[in-house]
């Protein structure tokens, strides 16, 4: 789809009636992440926005001129995101946010407005895609469009449209405001052939992104499948991608791999997959192509318990493939917890899969959501000891976010504490327990942390060798950079059995404490 020849294009609509053409054509897109922080994810590296590359890529190929601009991961904020804006000049401003970053994007597209009010302002993602008309009726002097649902052909549909001084109802997957209300047109269909997209890696600062854990790394996200078809009822996964699953072929997605470590210096990769193993057949061909190929670039991973299980032959190929690092989501240790969530797993299989994680020497991550109706004090602390026993690597205790559009939502709404979206981060409690207070709550999953990694670090000489020195990385990361870092730095002055390892860490933390109150360069990133 290539830009056409006519001079009309969109004029971005009084609120109250329909689009106008006007002389000046659409050709720069700005596409911008939100400068939101929470602390979690982003304490482990700096991840850059996939979803973005293929975007752009789409509208390269469609002739516009576009920005890759990930504002988030280079901590800008509003002086820095205007001179930007400004710089560039472009027609259309884009963005993408999750449900906690929904507050600060809609104030993102505002900005944009008082640097050009003609710009033309989109915003897509799982949230946008589901809330799109509180988010019109709300905030419809700083949102144009909403893209519900893929963005690489809706996107370009959409401002190819309005440079044709079209009518926006006729493209698919969109929302806008019209006459007083929302206009909600039929939804698109997904792109099929996943090996076809045209991306755009050559857009990306690499310089910025890193993998804390590991010395001299240089990070991408990428994706061989999109889609999920589990039943969770807290997620929203299922429900975007409407229960589907399509996969790129084996051979494409490695040979991006390869493409990514020799054009830009990629050694390691988050795959950004719900569920990358669905097809047994396909996975294994990945897994064989990457022992034999040896791409350079060490996979982090997250998939379900059941697949593990599953694999259990597979494990010491998951290790050859250079699967450095897997995430399975337990969630919960009571199997009827587990059914109110539909996990659709048992809870003895979330043991037995981190047991074969950590039997192929792979790092092993899972979670635990808390902070329900029912919960007490109690409930946490043998979440704790139940991770104490599955033994997994990693264990990090999350507040439950009821998504506004997820199946658990109704059941928990009346024990919704705040509809501040900016909190539904999984760190901060949004729902209040019967029995607990929101500062119990957070207190009490600083506290399951704390306990949590304290045994992990007194315990380290069960581990391998390498493991150990990952595990003195999550360390560093936990006390200086993430959400974590009160509760680990209280951990640490308990440690009193503590490794030598450990010890040593705490005593460069402690001194690096003291260059920074000197004024010497702060030399990572700020905790928000």
């Amino acid at each position: 789809m290539k830009l056409t020849d006519t001079p009309l294009t969109f004029v971005p609509p009084p609120r109250t009636g329909p689009a106008v053409p006007r002389a000046r054509k659409i050709r720069r897109v700005a596409l911008v992440t939100v400068p939101y922080h929470s602390g979690v994810v982003e304490s482990a590296g700096t991840w850059l926005n996939v979803g973005f590359v293929y975007i752009a890529g789409a509208l390269r190929e469609a002739g516009y001129e576009v920005d890759y601009y990930d504002a988030m991961s280079l901590w800008h904020k509003e002086d820095d995101i205007r001179k930007r804006l400004e710089d560039f000049r472009p027609d259309v401003v884009a963005t993408s946010a999750f449900t906690a970053a929904i507050v600060a994007a809609t104030g993102l597209l505002r900005l944009a407005k008082e640097v050009d009010p003609e710009i033309v302002t989109v915003i897509g993602n799982v949230h946008a895609t589901f809330c799109y008309n509180e988010m019109l009726n709300a905030d419809r002097d700083a949102i144009d469009f909403v893209v519900r649902g893929e963005g690489e052909r809706t996107l370009p549909e959409l401002l190819s449209c309005l440079n044709a001084g079209d009518d926006p109802a006729k493209v698919a997957g969109i929302a806008f405001w019209r006459d007083g209300g929302v206009i909600a047109t039929r939804s698109a269909g997904f792109i099929r052939d996943l090996d076809s997209l045209p991306t755009a890696w050559d857009l990306v600062e690499w310089p910025i992104y890193t993998y804390r854990a590991k010395k001299n790394s240089r990070l991408a996200i990428v994706s061989s499948a999109r889609g999920c078809q589990q039943d969770c009822s807290f997620c929203s996964q299922k429900l975007f991608w409407r229960r589907g699953w399509r996969a790129r072929s084996a051979e494409n997605f490695v040979a991006e791999l390869e493409m990514l470590h020799q054009t830009y210096g990629v050694n390691v990769a988050m795959l950004a997959d719900e569920i990358p193993t669905l097809d047994r057949k396909r996975w294994e061909r990945i897994l064989d192509l990457m022992i034999e190929r040896k791409p350079g670039v060490r996979l982090l991973m997250e998939t379900r318990v059941d697949d593990i299980v599953r694999d259990e032959d597979l494990m010491d190929r998951y290790a050859l493939a250079g699967i450095e690092h897997i995430y399975v989501g337990v969630e919960a240790g009571q199997q009827a917890t587990l059914d109110l969530f539909k996990k659709g797993s048992k809870a003895e299989d979330s043991r037995r899969a981190i047991e074969l994680i950590n039997g192929a020497d792979i790092v092993s991550e899972t979670s635990f959501v808390l902070g329900m109706p029912g919960d007490t004090p109690e409930t946490f602390r043998d979440a704790v000891e139940l991770a104490k026993q599955y033994d997994p690597d990693m264990a990090f205790f999350l507040a439950i976010a009821p998504w506004p559009y997820a199946d658990l939502y109704p059941e928990l709404e009346k024990h919704v504490a705040t509809k501040d979206y900016s909190k539904y981060n999984l760190v901060q409690p949004v729902v209040k327990p019967d029995a607990m207070s929101l500062e119990e709550v957070e207190r009490e999953l600083g506290r399951a942390s704390r306990n949590f990694f304290m045994h992990k670090f007194q315990n380290l000489d069960r581990v391998s060798a390498w493991k150990r020195e990952f595990m003195l990385s999550v360390f560093d990361i936990l006390i200086n950079h993430s959400y974590l870092s009160g509760q680990m730095q209280e951990m640490a002055a308990a440690g009193k059995r503590m490794p030598e390892e450990v010890k040593a860490m705490l005593k460069q933390v402690s001194a690096a404490k003291k260059e920074i109150r000197q004024g010497e360069a702060r030399t990572f990133a700020p905790i928000p």
